[in-house]
């Protein structure tokens, strides 16, 4: 295997406050790793400096050997990064399949396939992540579950080589959080796509992830093996303040 996304140095700084400091990070193809920290350590606004949402104040970030940082959002989505949202976002007047035909459509700079080629892509992405005969039904009259699903679908439809999921098991019962990890590892093994996760639910990242980065106000303070990293000290007092917790 080898890095497909890689970051060095990555700092970033808003104002008085440094948000991700002096990061490195990679991704080997094929891989799924797990983003950790608890809250404000950073994990979000890395992913915003990897999709380009704003460039990183220091460091050097490359994708398939190539430098992103500095590019546009949709510049590094059409070269392959596609990424999910925490709170997820689809055109709620939009139907299914017009959301993914959005996806599909924002590929490539001309797309000249015919219609009918796209929507017959775009139902096939739908069934793909569980939403088979939901078509025409509208985004906003869909369950949370199934909007986490559409904006999966979204993100495939760009035909990625990464994707970047932003707690994607927030606000799901333990029924749906199952079905979840069960299409993240399918859409690793079956389109062959690497998935770098932010999550909260620590059994389920531990038990989904091959790798796990752990961040603290800003820093990486370990990577590592699930099993691993859970029982490090460090990892244990950024969590709870207590390392003997």
């Amino acid at each position: 295997m080898s890095a497909i996304l890689e970051g060095k140095n990555l700092t970033k700084s808003f104002g008085g406050l440094t948000a991700v400091r002096e990061v490195d990070f990679h991704l080997e193809e094929g891989e799924i790793v797990g983003l950790i920290g608890p809250n404000g350590a950073g994990k979000t606004t890395l992913f915003n400096l990897i999709s380009g949402v704003f460039p990183s104040d220091t460091g050097t970030l490359r994708f398939n050997g190539r430098e992103i940082r500095g590019l546009r959002p949709f510049e590094i989505c059409r070269l392959g990064i596609a990424r999910t949202f925490q709170i997820v976002r689809p055109f709620l007047k939009m139907n299914c399949l017009e959301n993914v035909l959005v996806g599909i459509a924002g590929r490539e700079e001309r797309e000249t396939r015919k219609k009918e080629d796209k929507r017959d892509e775009a139902r096939e992405l739908l069934k793909f992540i569980g939403l088979p005969g939901e078509e025409n039904r509208l985004a906003q009259n869909l369950t949370l579950i199934q909007r986490k699903r559409l904006e999966m679908a979204r993100a495939l439809a760009t035909r990625p080589r990464v994707i970047l999921l932003d707690e994607v098991l927030a606000g799901l019962n333990p029924s749906e959080m199952r079905q979840a990890l069960e299409l993240i590892e399918v859409i690793r093994s079956e389109r062959k796509i690497t998935l770098f996760w932010i999550e909260h639910v620590m059994g389920a990242i531990m038990k989904g992830s091959d790798r796990v980065i752990v961040l603290d106000q800003g820093k990486m303070i370990r990577e590592g093996k699930p099993e691993e990293v859970v029982s490090d000290p460090r990892v244990i007092e950024a969590y709870l303040g207590d390392a003997n917790a």
